[in-house]
């Protein structure tokens, strides 16, 4: 029997895969649900669901709730203290794959967000925009328009 930690704003629930085969659960459509519990009925929609982060945003009756899910490997890698290891920030962009630069979106001393744009790549004839990977201000930029690089190689580093 597996053991899977829930956590719904901050609040932390067990639930056992007996407990889940225990619900009485109808799917009215891919992303629609009906469950019944204790002998309460709620009206589930599912809004989002991020298979890689096991994290999902779900409307319940009404209501929306951001969910993440660890499984039994999830809680025994954050109890070895193994997920503080990729909690630390990156602060190099590094060229994901070999390609030629197109645009560079950022400057040095400019503030950007995690997710911010901050170079365009083409690659195997695409376009691929490369984010800031954390918050931080632009320390260097190590490459130009037009410049070839390899993958692997340094882009830009954030301070």
């Amino acid at each position: 029997m597996k053991t899977y930690k829930v956590t719904v704003h901050k609040e932390e629930i067990k639930i056992t895969t007996s407990e889940l085969a225990e619900l009485d659960i109808f799917q009215y459509t891919q992303d629609e649900f009906h469950v019944l519990q204790n002998h309460k009925s709620y009206r589930i929609k599912l809004l989002e669901i991020g298979h890689l982060t096991k994290k999902l945003i779900l409307e319940v009756n009404g209501n929306t709730y951001p969910i993440s899910i660890a499984d039994e490997y999830d809680q025994m890698v954050n109890q070895m203290g193994l997920l503080k290891v990729n909690t630390q920030q990156q602060k190099d962009v590094k060229a994901p794959m070999p390609g030629l630069i197109l645009e560079v979106l950022v400057t040095v001393g400019q503030g950007i967000k995690e997710g911010d744009q901050m170079v365009v790549l083409s690659a195997m004839k695409m376009e691929n925009i490369i984010t800031a990977p954390s918050d931080g201000i632009v320390k260097a930029i190590e490459i130009r328009k037009d410049d070839a690089v390899e993958k692997g190689q340094l882009l830009i580093e954030i301070a």
